[in-house]
């Protein structure tokens, strides 16, 4: 399989470089495993769905991960992008502009005693460093601005508006370096009308980390690995989807991320072991779903693993003629775009 048969043409003005005024007034494209589009709003998702029905949500918290600093030396501008803690607490990071960070530069972050030393230079721009400070998190909060995508313009740096809305509105868990976008759209008032029709809300947590936006090398997509991330599926959120399976309800899954969690831990038997770890479940056409029934997610990347996942989920042909649709029609694409639902 090659990833050059997941590229479509994405016109430049339809990447999102913001958010729509209301997060649940944004568009949602509804497309059927069968084939058929419709073109509602998000708040108009409760139509699609029925009492005994659960919605999983990831409640990772994106995390202010790049860093802007100078170097001690020359005064230098040089920006670290945290990616993840390793056990010993340095972090793996990309540095930029990588090769002028060579190892053994430190690094000053103005208004803070803070400063990180890269101890390794890995591939590329990847890298290792160690900060000064004990407290980090602390510090990160002041030096630390949203890591927005690069394809969201801002010169002047993240806004306000930014840091509130590149956020959902249920993120409790401080991991994620990305946000998981599909997430965005929900409002506290559209939850609590799906909560009234009988629908069930359950959480999950995985840390959107590099293998949400990590481009795939290898042409051939079998070839290529994703990074691993973060996951934890508490008890209770095992029996509640166990309990809605068993009863006949569906499981509608928000975001690709989600869905990695989920089918970590499922079992062949339509059930979910809860547990935490580490994974680096690559899903691409051919893979066989365990658990997820339906799927909310927004419009990807063309060629990336996101958009290979949700090929594999309802099959590359329609997905592909959904994304001709929704450019057609002008909606809104990437982390700050418009909806789509997937249902059977």
């Amino acid at each position: 399989m090659l990833s050059k048969d997941f590229y479509y043409y994405l016109p430049k003005e339809l990447i999102a470089q913001h958010p729509s005024p209301v997060r649940d007034k944004c568009r949602l494209l509804i497309l059927s495993k069968k084939g058929g589009i419709e073109h509602r709003k998000f708040y108009e998702i409760g139509e699609y769905l029925r009492e005994g029905d659960v919605i999983v949500l990831n409640n990772t918290r994106v995390i202010p991960a790049r860093l802007k600093g100078r170097k001690k030396t020359t005064g230098g501008k040089a920006e670290i992008f945290l990616l993840q803690k390793k056990e010993d607490g340095t972090w793996e990071c990309l540095l930029k502009p990588s090769r002028r960070l060579k190892e053994g530069t430190v690094i000053n972050f103005p208004g803070t005693y803070l400063t990180a030393k890269v101890v390794k230079k890995e591939r590329g721009s990847k890298g290792i460093v160690e900060f000064s400070s004990s407290h980090l998190e602390e510090e990160i909060l002041k030096v630390g601005q949203t890591p927005l995508p690069p394809y969201i313009k801002r010169p002047s740096g993240p806004t306000d508006i930014d840091r509130e809305r590149y956020q959902t509105i249920y993120a409790k868990q401080k991991g994620a370096i990305a946000a998981p976008t599909a997430g965005l759209h929900f409002t506290h008032q559209l939850m609590q009308k799906l909560k009234s029709m009988g629908v069930k809300f359950a959480e999950i947590t995985l840390h959107t980390g590099w293998a949400s936006f990590k481009p795939l090398l290898n042409p051939i997509v079998e070839k290529n690995r994703i990074p691993p991330e973060y996951f934890n599926i508490s008890p209770s959120t095992a029996k509640i989807i166990n309990e809605t399976k068993r009863r006949g309800g569906k499981l509608i899954a928000v975001g690709t991320t989600t869905v990695r969690a989920l089918e970590s831990q499922a079992q062949s038997s339509e059930l979910l072991l809860p547990g935490e770890g580490w994974t680096n479940l690559f899903i691409y056409p051919g893979y066989n779903f365990k658990l997820i029934d339906a799927l909310i997610t927004n419009f990807h990347i063309p060629g990336s693993s996101l958009i290979l996942l949700v090929s594999a989920f309802v099959g590359r042909e329609k997905l592909m003629a959904a994304y001709r649709e929704a450019i057609k029609k002008g909606y809104r694409f990437l982390s700050f775009g418009d909806a789509m639902l997937i249902i059977e």
